[in-house]
């Protein structure tokens, strides 16, 4: 099938989160399965700067402005990469959706408009590249308008439509969508308001032939009011067209055995080896030098919806356990502010870096003994698959993709082998410190961790099985549309 997969970054060109790495490694899994995927994505300003060779190969007109389709391939794939040239939405610094202040683009809601307006323009192959798109695969609220705008047209491709965090669906005023001249029609509770205020994402949830999401879990979870965030009775209504496909996660990129980013490469067979990495990384970041002291990592947005407020609840009692914490990532200024704070007045354990740095966050992965994670909702998570195929052990919340990937230490599952991390018993702060406290009891037992690691480092969350589902869903949207 010839697959346009629309998305709003895109890894190692542009990332921001999760998005980016699934953007990236699903188009090329379903290329290995002879799938003629294209990704469409802005050519924003640090975009542009890492690519050698693009070439120019459409222009289109949207709101004034004379936009170019430049083409280029995926570093180090044979992935085609459609760029939506725009200069003056895209060209400027800054991450794709917020200014170096970290205040949102005063008119993203045009900057996404128009990429899915150029989206339309290539699935009806306006833009005469000789290439009949048989099903548009959309990702959360940036390119969500794509199904609603395609629903007009009698032929057109089969739509579906990934929700990888419903927390954020574009919330704009009804006079953007006036603003912005989109089809009156569209403008209905069954369409894109919502509660008189224009939502991108219910362009994706109303229109498009199939919805997924990235865990089976929370496709079931946001249905309920817990987690729907006011989307839940839609998300209901269209329960016989929604599903969940854990994320798989790109084994060339994230191999221990193979990673250019680790002080130390090593693999099941060479397990002792990861120490080595935590003594690197100790010593990068001025924390005591010690292998034998419990390194617990987190890499993440720091933001409520990560757990950020359990784990500063908790700190006054973890900090006096024997361990060591190091954190990665941006988000809020209160969190960032509360763990610098922390870093200052427990230097020799606690290291912050605030920030996205990619190569740091592989060493993390392969130095640290226990990956922090709990998340209040998740919809797939990443960071704790990556963390199983180092064997450093995630504590995490039983939610989301969360829940489906990692089985609880118990008395069962410790004996029968399949316990690959520590489930908090709920969301408290004192969960957390119960979890910890199990953990370190654990990791106190040589052999029992090890297998523990075994355990982790054994799981196969390839994309393997997972592109093979999209390739199953994307076929149900074509017969849909027949």
């Amino acid at each position: 099938m010839n697959v346009l997969f629309v998305t709003s970054e895109v890894y190692p060109l542009i990332k921001t989160g999760g998005l980016a790495d699934v953007s990236a490694s699903l188009p090329r899994a379903l290329l290995q399965q002879n799938q003629d995927v294209r990704i469409l994505v802005p050519a924003y300003q640090s975009l542009l700067a890492k690519l050698d060779k693009v070439r120019e190969i459409a222009q289109t007109q949207h709101y004034g402005y004379t936009v170019r389709i430049l083409q280029t391939t995926l570093p180090s794939t044979r992935v085609k990469v459609l760029l939506v040239d725009c200069p003056a939405l895209f060209d400027r610094p800054g991450n794709p959706y917020l200014d170096s202040t970290g205040v949102e683009w005063h008119d993203n809601a045009l900057r996404f408009a128009l990429l899915c307006q150029v989206a339309v323009d290539v699935a009806l192959n306006r833009l005469a590249f000789d290439w009949a798109v048989d099903v548009v695969h959309c990702n959360d609220w940036q390119s969500a308008l794509v199904p609603a705008l395609l629903s007009r047209f009698e032929q057109r491709p089969a739509t579906v439509f990934t929700i990888h965090n419903l927390a954020y669906q574009g919330l704009y005023p009804k006079q953007t969508f006036i603003n912005l001249g989109l089809p009156a029609e569209l403008w209905t509770m069954h369409g894109v308001e919502y509660h008189d205020y224009f939502s991108f994402i219910k362009g994706g949830l109303n229109y498009a032939d199939r919805l997924n999401t990235v865990s089976p879990q929370y496709a079931a979870e946001i249905q309920t009011e817990q987690f729907g965030f006011g989307l839940q009775d839609l998300l209901l209504h269209r329960s016989s067209e929604l599903s969940g496909i854990l994320n798989g996660i790109d084994t060339e990129v994230w191999n221990p055995g193979r990673d250019t980013y680790l002080h130390q490469k090593y693999n099941t067979r060479s397990l002792d080896k990861k120490v080595l990495n935590k003594l690197a990384l100790q010593k990068q970041f001025a924390l005591t030098e010690d292998s034998e002291v419990p390194l617990i990592g987190l890499i993440s947005r720091l933001v409520e919806q990560k757990g950020l407020d359990l784990i500063l609840d908790s700190m006054p009692e973890l900090l006096k356990m024997p361990l060591q914490l190091i954190f990665l990532g941006s988000g809020e200024a209160l969190y960032q502010a509360e763990l610098k704070k922390l870093a200052l007045a427990h230097p020799d354990s606690v290291a912050v870096h605030i920030g996205y740095d990619e190569a740091l966050s592989h060493q993390m992965e392969a130095a640290c003994d226990l990956y922090l994670m709990p998340s209040l909702f998740e919809p797939c998570g990443l960071n704790q698959l990556y963390s199983l195929r180092y064997g450093t052990i995630p504590l995490v919340t039983a939610v989301g993709g969360l829940a489906d990937s990692v089985v609880s230490y118990t008395d069962e599952s410790r004996a029968n082998h399949t316990a690959t991390g520590f489930v908090l018993n709920s969301a408290s702060a004192a969960s957390l410190v119960e979890a910890v406290a199990l953990a370190l009891e654990v990791y106190a037992q040589k052999e029992t961790w090890r297998q523990l690691q075994l355990n982790a480092m054994q799981q196969d969350f390839s994309w393997q099985a997972s592109s093979q589902e999209y390739l199953r869903l994307y076929q149900q949207a074509v017969l849909d549309t027949e």
